[in-house]
């Protein structure tokens, strides 16, 4: 199996985590919803690694990764870097008490988080999906040419 199929893999489950979320926004359960964009922007950014030949590393935030390896994407991506970095390492903060709560202090994850909070994590998520997307799409339109 080559990177562009897991790309193209990770990015199907990074939609299918977007719908997912879209559904619990609908439906209030803000939680999942962080949870959900998390897990779509680790695999989105796992795919655009992939995209560009790197083997993404196992853990969840990827960002010092791609700004590592940053000189190997279009300039386009580049100029977004700084902010999918950001978006990755603010939602991978969220992981565990999107699913657990704050067990320290005793706070169900239903009450830590808002619908403002899970709108802005699913268009986060949605634009990072969408500009692995418009990756993928330059990197094969270039090896085919």
């Amino acid at each position: 199996m080559n990177n562009i199929t897991l790309a193209k893999s990770h990015m199907k489950q990074a939609k299918e985590r977007i719908k997912h979320a879209s559904e619990a926004l609908e439906t209030g359960n803000y939680p999942y919803v962080i949870r959900q964009c998390q897990e779509a922007v680790e695999l989105s950014l796992k795919a655009a690694l992939r995209i560009i030949g790197i083997e993404p590393p196992k853990w969840h935030d990827v960002g010092p990764v791609l700004r590592k390896e940053k000189d190997k994407f279009p300039e386009w991506f580049q100029d977004k870097i700084q902010e999918i970095t950001y978006i990755s390492r603010t939602l991978r903060r969220e992981r565990e008490p999107a699913m657990y709560g704050d067990e320290e202090i005793g706070i169900p994850a239903e009450e830590l988080y808002t619908q403002y909070d899970a709108a802005q994590a699913l268009k986060q998520a949605k634009m990072v999906l969408e500009l692995t997307e418009k990756l993928l799409e330059v990197i094969v339109k270039r090896n085919n040419d």
